[in-house]
């Protein structure tokens, strides 16, 4: 019983026993996801020819957080109010909503967002959430696949050289900071609640 317990993500602590209430908590905390998932992508930082938006980080955290099933579905969920037309993605509504904005250049990194929530969730389902070196290897891993998401598709619209030039490079550091930020905040919770 004390594998169980302990491999479960950190959101399992919040979860109540009862059915009924467990469902509607989860659902309070995907509805809740999608607008952290919102705020991180109009919050911008200037690092270069592009902005680079909290986005990757969020995506990070609630994964590692919520786990593979909750994390996905909030994702999912997130991509749902984007298709719908809500302006929820990082240049919306000034470069467009819903599906036409999905499918152009961003396409391939969101769809990859699902991925690494994937990824990361799958981890930490597995108790990688409380390794700082074991989470930071799984979100980079993460990291890479959507990456590679989102340099295919836009290398489709583009083509690779500037895809590359544009879609991954100037992304780099900042998203490798990122994943070093989240692959030690998730831990250094577990570390405190343990203390508590």
């Amino acid at each position: 019983m004390a594998i169980a317990t302990t491999m479960r993500p950190l959101v399992s602590l919040a979860l109540p026993q009862n059915a009924a209430a467990r469902l509607a908590t989860q659902l309070f905390l995907a509805i809740a996801g999608t607008l952290v998932l919102t705020l991180s992508a109009k919050t911008k930082v200037m690092l270069g020819p592009v902005d680079i938006s909290m986005q990757t980080l969020a995506v990070l955290l609630i994964a590692a957080a919520f786990g593979m099933r909750l994390g996905v579905a909030t994702l999912l969920l997130y991509m749902a109010e984007g298709a719908m037309g809500f302006p929820v993605f990082q240049s919306t509504p000034e470069k467009g909503l819903g599906i036409a904005y999905m499918l152009g250049s961003t396409g391939g990194y969101l769809a990859g967002f699902v991925v690494m929530a994937a990824i990361v969730g799958w981890a930490a389902d597995r108790g990688w959430d409380r390794h700082p070196i074991k989470l930071f290897n799984a979100m980079l891993g993460a990291e890479v696949v959507m990456m590679a998401m989102g340099f295919a598709w836009l290398a489709l619209l583009i083509g690779p050289e500037k895809s590359w030039q544009f879609g991954v490079v100037p992304f780099i550091v900042g998203d490798m900071i990122k994943v070093a930020l989240a692959a030690s905040l998730v831990p250094a919770v577990w570390t405190l609640l343990k203390r508590g």
